[in-house]
């Protein structure tokens, strides 16, 4: 039984790191190909000139809120699928973190701050290597979906808890 519990664990953090690799494969390279000289050269360009790096913070939204806003009242097809994409795909972060964590407390507040800590690395790293702009909409909305999916993740726990304490191995007590 304990083998299969830690076979179980590995699974999990296997597929935790193919759902990040994937998750910086699809914020920071837009589902392309990852181009290691590329990113490297973006680099030693932006370190070269930290003006340049403070010209793309700048470009970028930094106002909260903002973006939401202007999504929600135009309503455009694209503006809703980022909308929704940038809350959905921290949803599996949340969920795995969650499972690999479930032996020990953590609450709503340290998941949101991790949840924030990696989608302000994402941020950052699109401004630093000139691959997108920082949107403070983004930490929000990525922060938000992660606890959201922690918060699903603890209430499935408890739903099935509940259910089989009220009916285990298929009968009622």
């Amino acid at each position: 039984m304990k083998h299969q519990k830690r076979l179980n664990d590995i699974k999990i953090q296997v597929l935790f790191i193919l759902y990040v690799y994937t998750l910086f494969k699809i914020i920071l390279f837009k589902f392309g190909s990852i181009d290691m000289t590329f990113l490297w050269q973006q680099l030693k360009m932006s370190l070269g000139n930290p003006d340049y790096i403070s010209r793309q913070f700048q470009k970028g939204n930094l106002i909260p809120f903002k973006e939401i806003s202007r999504t929600v009242h135009s309503l455009s097809t694209h503006g809703l699928i980022n909308l929704v994409g940038n809350f959905a795909i921290f949803m599996p972060f949340g969920i795995f973190l969650g499972l690999m964590l479930r032996n020990k407390k953590i609450s709503g507040i340290k998941l949101f701050i991790l949840s924030l800590g990696l989608s302000l690395i994402l941020e950052c790293a699109q401004a630093l290597f000139s691959i997108g702009n920082f949107d403070v909409d983004d930490l929000i909305l990525n922060s938000s979906g992660g606890l959201i999916g922690f918060i699903s993740f603890k209430l499935f726990v408890k739903a099935v808890t509940a259910s089989s304490v009220i009916q285990p191995h298929g009968r009622s007590i």
